[in-house]
């Protein structure tokens, strides 16, 4: 199965959020300080804010008056 551009950039981005998920939740876990979920969230969240996902804007293909995508 292949996917157009705009969704194989999707999945793409998907995983490597997952991954950066991953990758904190193990860190949290290692830690030997204790935090609170606020803090938790809050450093998974600047831990997915250092990545550099690109904004693609969606071009359509019309055919026939059906979406291609």
């Amino acid at each position: 199965m292949s996917f157009c551009e705009h969704c194989e950039g999707q999945r793409f981005d998907r995983a490597r959020i997952l991954r950066v998920l991953r990758e904190s939740r193990k860190r949290l876990q290692r830690s030997d300080t204790i935090c609170s979920a606020d803090q938790a969230l809050a450093s998974v969240i600047d831990a997915v804010r250092t990545l550099d996902i690109p904004h693609l804007d969606r071009v359509d293909d019309v055919v026939d008056g059906e979406v291609v995508h």
